[in-house]
């Protein structure tokens, strides 16, 4: 074993052992929180180590401003320390998420060195080398999908040079799902989960091991491989929100409510302490809090889920979290996005059409996707309600805010065949059916039904609670029940629950079919 940087993280304590130097050369650093643990060979300064290795961790654990933030103290201390460089710029790129700021990552690239022929020449070591080459691919010419694919193509050749190189096999597996631009790619996916399942088994603690084996298997039918992963990420990392919620990627694919709420409450805790030790206010909205209200809904508990509805619509109504222009598209990036998927989901889950919930009213304007979901569930509502006469205007509402959504598609560069898109024509799908069953049209709006739920059984499966804000095969099993067809019913909330297991309406559904 070499001493040449080779370190690792363990709990709180953080034990470095730098070229010529030993475990008394440099102090532990106790205040750290928990990140997991990590080794990595490296020709960095002995003091360097501990912020390297810290912001290592947290890279792998998608805590991304944590670990820029250490990269950068690393730099401090080790201005030629280029993997600290490479560290800060690879947290900008957000694979999973399709996000990435390559303006950013570039002015990272260029604090080290101004041009890429000369930050080559500055990397160390032979091995160094190979991963600065790798995120050259990443932010160098052409779009971001042959980037993309160009950067895991280099991955792989590096996991194959050093194929005992842990960190050098977790980052080629999340390349390879990072490269799903259409959805979740199933080859590439179990690919990635071959992998990392072996890595898993070597280097149990290590938190790109567990944190990526969940992605790769977080949907329903594969979800039982990332059980143990997912139990042991929550240890591995327990000072990390993004860790102790991404275990609930397991618990909602396999309709583990208990576990679902618990992994979020914890997560929503965490996160509250660290935006507390950083001087800001409480959040009540976000990707957590959209997770925990659903969890609740599934647990049959609405009373914590208006609680958190109603606490995210007083944040986005008076201190809410702005989108940037690249996240008009993303409920979790915006206060008014989550306020309106956590309203959606509310509504149409616990059924109160006419409560406290329904008579919110916040300003959505600004976030095309969240003032689709208000004109939608106002629809769906609408076209429900029974003894009352919907009027078409409900329908060709959000039916023109499904079009600003489309614009925005349109300005995304997203393809005609993005899920975002499938997404979309189900949800109107959905409206013109019921739409269709209000007028007596019952042959219609069932084949119109039908057909959306085979379109989202086709679409690639998207981690977390149901895209579909009411699952077509669901609703389909309702609307057979209304017609007194039991039998095709009870196959479409079995269908149903194939796509979401546990979901609470699939499963009173297939109670009231005979199943």
């Amino acid at each position: 074993m070499t001493t040449s940087g080779f370190s690792m993280l363990c709990g709180a304590w953080l034990l470095c052992l730098a070229a010529g130097a030993s475990a008394h050369d440099v102090p532990a650093a106790a205040a750290l929180p928990n990140a997991g643990e990590v080794a990595f060979e490296n020709s960095g300064a002995a003091a360097a180590q501990p912020d390297f290795l810290y912001g290592l961790a947290q890279l792998h654990n998608f805590e991304y401003r944590l670990a820029a933030e250490a990269f950068r103290r690393a730099q401090q201390k080790d201005p030629g320390f280029a993997m600290a460089y490479w560290g800060e710029a690879m947290t900008h790129n957000h694979p999973l998420w399709e996000q990435q700021d390559l303006d950013a990552a570039r002015a990272v690239l260029r604090r080290f060195a101004p041009g890429a022929s000369q930050r080559l020449a500055a990397v160390r070591t032979e091995r160094e080398k190979a991963y600065w080459r790798a995120m050259e691919t990443l932010y160098g010419e052409g779009d971001k999908f042959e980037r993309d694919r160009r950067h895991a193509a280099a991955l792989r050749a590096l996991h194959e040079q050093y194929p005992d190189d842990v960190d050098a096999t977790c980052f080629y597996a999340l390349a390879l799902m990072g490269q799903s631009h259409e959805g979740r790619h199933l080859p590439s996916y179990m690919r990635a989960a071959a992998l990392l399942q072996e890595v898993f088994e070597r280097r149990p603690r290590h938190p790109g091991a567990a944190h990526y084996l969940i992605h790769a298997v977080d949907d329903p039918t594969h979800a039982p491989l990332g059980l143990r992963a997912a139990r042991a990420y929550s240890a591995i990392a327990p000072d990390a929100p993004h860790a102790q919620h991404m275990t609930s990627h397991i618990f909602i694919a396999m309709g583990m409510w208990d576990e679902v709420v618990r992994a979020n409450e914890t997560a929503t805790r965490q996160m509250e302490r660290l935006r507390a030790e950083r001087g800001r206010g409480p959040s009540a909205c976000g990707h957590g809090y959209i997770w925990l209200s659903y969890g609740y809904l599934q647990q049959g508990r609405p009373a914590e889920a208006q609680r958190r509805v109603d606490a995210c619509a007083d944040e986005a109504a008076h201190r809410a979290m702005l989108p940037a222009a690249s996240d008009l598209l993303d409920s979790d990036s915006s206060s008014a996005g989550s306020f309106a998927t956590m309203r959606a989901r509310y509504l149409i889950d616990s059924g109160e059409w006419d409560g406290p919930v329904a008579r919110l009213s916040v300003d959505v304007s600004a976030v095309p996707i969240a003032e689709f979901e208000r004109d939608f569930v106002d629809a769906f509502m609408a076209l429900r309600r029974e003894g009352r006469s919907p009027a078409r205007e409900v329908v060709d509402r959000a039916q023109r805010s499904a079009a600003r959504v489309t614009s925005a598609l349109d300005a995304a560069g997203r393809s005609p065949t993005h899920p975002s898109r499938v997404a979309l024509r189900i949800h109107l799908d959905e409206l013109e059916a019921l739409w269709s069953w209000r007028r007596g049209e019952r042959d219609k709006a069932l084949a119109r039904l039908a057909k959306a739920a085979e379109d989202e059984r086709a679409m690639p499966y998207e981690f977390g609670p149901p895209t579909i804000r009411k699952p077509a095969f669901e609703l389909l099993g309702e609307l057979l029940l209304e017609a007194g067809r039991q039998g095709p019913a009870r196959e479409a909330f079995e269908a149903a629950l194939e796509l979401a297991p546990g979901r609470a309406q699939s499963v009173a559904g297939l109670r009231r079919a005979g199943g």
